[in-house]
């Protein structure tokens, strides 16, 4: 048998402002529990209901949405794919331009020319593939991003790194010179 109670309680705090004060109702429940313990009787006999057992069950995890795999999905126009890689050749790219223009002095049309674009290629099927390989198994490129390396940081600064190597190229081509 079930027991009910209520209260009526009204904050402090609201008893002095000038409001008009507004009642709080908690409406308490409970459950008589047998304490008795008579021998014959089974310590199972009351039974503990589910949201008082002793080990609460955790949810379950929070789904990821179902990411498409069809190639024409990854690669489409707006897919995650073709930003994101370019995004990573530019950062690759801008750092070692910038790297082998300051340790020899050459400038980036001197980079390609002198077996650059070999490795550019190289690279890029390299990259491509495994940046191609966790979105083809369905895994979402939010879903490992977390903390200060985000999906959104990474796009931002791809994003800077291809406007800096092109920034980079006209500067090098406008002046006739190597940038450092």
């Amino acid at each position: 048998m079930a027991t009910s109670s209520v209260f009526t309680l009204t904050p402090l705090a609201r008893l002095t402002t000038l409001k008009k004060p507004t009642l709080t109702t908690i409406k308490c429940m409970s459950t008589p529990q047998d304490n008795s313990t008579d021998a014959t009787k089974p310590s199972s006999a009351v039974p503990t209901p589910p949201s008082m057992s002793a080990t609460p069950t955790p949810p379950p995890p929070p789904r990821s949405p179902k990411v498409s795999t069809k190639f024409s999905d990854v690669l489409a126009f707006s897919g995650p794919a073709p930003e994101r890689i370019n995004g990573r050749l530019a950062m690759i790219g801008f750092v070692s331009a910038l790297a082998v223009e300051l340790s020899s002095g050459q400038d980036v049309l001197t980079q390609i020319s002198n077996g650059g674009l070999n490795v550019f290629v190289g690279t890029s099927v390299v990259l491509t593939l495994a940046s191609l390989v966790p979105l083809f198994k369905g895994v979402s490129v939010q879903s490992k991003s977390s903390g200060l390396m985000t999906s959104d940081a990474e796009m931002w600064n791809g994003r800077a790194a291809m406007l800096g190597l092109l920034a980079l190229a006209f500067t090098e081509f406008v002046t006739g010179s190597a940038l450092v």
